[in-house]
């Protein structure tokens, strides 16, 4: 705690620990260390409702590319969730075709958000540069080349430490004081 009651606090710890979290848990889904159950409550509890508190707290703070950036994942995490279970309860059946569109959507989403990502610092632009690298191989893998899911698994493994690394930065910075982990240089001026 801090000694001031006036310091606000930054929702961007919580985004980010939402993303990175359930991110890494998928990823253990994907190269079969776990099965999909811990997946869909994280997608709809941590990945998706939190982060939608973080962005609208962002907005609140005026960050729009937090906004947006929270509030978009944290809906991809709900909507995957529907998917699983929609799936899981014979309700509606997504062929891997239909996942595979649903993916390219955020390829394309991540790909926009990558740009403005470059010019916050060199953590951010890392993470939005692994995460569209996993889009990219999540699509390839469910158009045609499965084995790309378990690639994507273990990339998209150090896309959800980078974030988390970002999270961590935030914190041991106000916990300490002064910067403990560095975030480096925006990659375009």
């Amino acid at each position: 705690m801090t000694d001031s009651a006036a310091v606000k606090g930054n929702p961007a710890v919580v985004g980010l620990a939402g993303f990175g979290i359930t991110t890494m848990l998928l990823q253990f889904h994907n190269v079969g260390w776990c099965d999909v159950g811990p997946v869909v409550a994280m997608a709809f509890v941590f990945g998706g409702m939190a982060q939608l508190i973080a962005g609208y707290f962002e907005f609140s703070v005026g960050n729009n590319f937090g906004f947006s950036a929270f509030v978009s994942y944290g809906s991809f995490w709900i909507a995957l969730g529907v998917i699983f279970l929609l799936n899981h309860f014979n309700i509606y059946h997504s062929a891997t075709s239909d996942v595979g569109w649903f993916l390219v959507s955020w390829t394309l989403y991540t790909f926009i958000m990558w740009i403005p990502a470059m010019r916050i610092h060199s953590a951010m632009a890392v993470t939005f540069t692994l995460l569209l690298i996993g889009f990219i191989l999540l699509d390839i893998a469910h158009f045609g080349y499965p084995q790309f899911t378990v690639i994507a698994g273990y990339e998209l493994m150090f896309c959800a430490a980078s974030a988390l690394y970002m999270m961590a930065h935030a914190i041991y910075a106000q916990v300490f004081g002064r910067d403990v982990l560095p975030v480096g240089k925006p990659w375009l001026k």
